[in-house]
């Protein structure tokens, strides 16, 4: 008997290793699907730079930094310069931005605080989601036919070229396709608020709107940052819409009503029908393009830093 328990213990032992050990493999391989992964991430994101600074490095060489710091481009005589486009872009991101951000901010803190349950709440939610996986073509039908003849109306009351696409036309389409990504991540932070903070607040006295303007918004302000910094992306690389709007010209706009190019519409327009060194100057475009976007990422996981450090 005594030999027959000493037996079984040493089985269960024996077992209880091997299942140890087959734990510590999968989790070793676990670990390691998760590490190749994130390198595989980073190795796909330098070769997208890496391709963009070779394929364009042949304009670089030729022609110097005229790229950035002449005006002109004329394909047909080799004249390349990014700036209009760079114009073109800052200048719809932002104002777009500036559109939606009161219409974000009040769906945000609609969902988040007023409305977190029932029917309405959950028909906004989809309507919310609806707007947000539109494709960016239909935006852009629709400017055409509605958006269009309204701009080209406002346009001839004020003693301009009604030319109905342009800067303006371009960014309030940008604002509507931006909007459900600021507010459904505003509304995801303001949700998750702590609820024994504005219990505090109800307790001292404060109304339901002072809570929300001295309680949640401090509170959820690194979340909205992020949450507007990632619509900002999604402005600055928009094509199609934009191609259709904002009226495909090559110059610096002098104004909201003026065309202008993108530098993600000039690629789009461009690129199938380019060769030699008007190829290399669209991909120049790009990398500035890329550029642009990892620096506007960057600028917002630093504000983001900032206001938690100091909130």
């Amino acid at each position: 008997m005594t030999m027959m328990k000493a037996g079984d213990a040493r089985g269960a032992e024996a077992v209880s290793a091997s299942r140890l050990t087959s734990h510590k493999m999968k989790e070793k391989g676990f670990a390691s699907f998760l590490l190749f992964a994130g390198i595989s991430v980073l190795m796909v994101l330098g070769a997208f730079f890496v391709t963009l600074v070779l394929q364009s490095w042949p304009l670089f060489r030729e022609t110097g930094f005229s790229f950035f710091t002449t005006l002109r481009w004329a394909p047909m005589e080799e004249a390349f310069s990014v700036l209009p486009f760079l114009a073109g872009t800052l200048m719809t991101s932002l104002l777009s931005i500036l559109i939606a951000f009161p219409f974000s901010m009040a769906l945000s803190i609609l969902l988040g605080e007023y409305l977190k349950t029932g029917p309405f709440a959950a028909a906004f939610k989809s309507v919310t989601e609806l707007l947000a996986g539109i494709p960016s073509v239909i935006y852009g039908f629709w400017g055409i036919m509605i958006l269009m003849p309204l701009i080209q109306s406002l346009q001839m009351k004020l003693g301009l070229i009604p030319y109905g696409v342009g800067i303006l036309t371009a960014s309030l389409i940008l604002s509507v396709m931006i909007i459900p990504y600021a507010a459904s991540l505003g509304r995801d932070v303001i949700s998750m608020v702590p609820g024994e903070l504005k219990e505090a607040a109800y307790a001292m006295g404060a109304t339901r709107s002072e809570v929300v303007f001295h309680v949640i918004l401090p509170y959820a302000r690194s979340g909205i940052t992020a949450g507007f910094f990632l619509a900002l992306g999604r402005a600055v690389g928009e094509t199609m819409a934009v191609t259709m709007l904002i009226g495909n010209s090559n110059f610096i706009p002098r104004g909201i009503f003026s065309p202008a190019n993108t530098m993600a519409s000039v690629i789009a327009n461009e690129f199938g029908e380019a060769d030699g060194m008007h190829t290399t100057a669209l991909i120049a475009v790009g990398l500035v393009l890329m550029i642009l976007t990892g620096l506007i990422n960057y600028a917002g996981k630093s504000i983001m830093k900032r206001f938690q450090v100091g909130g």
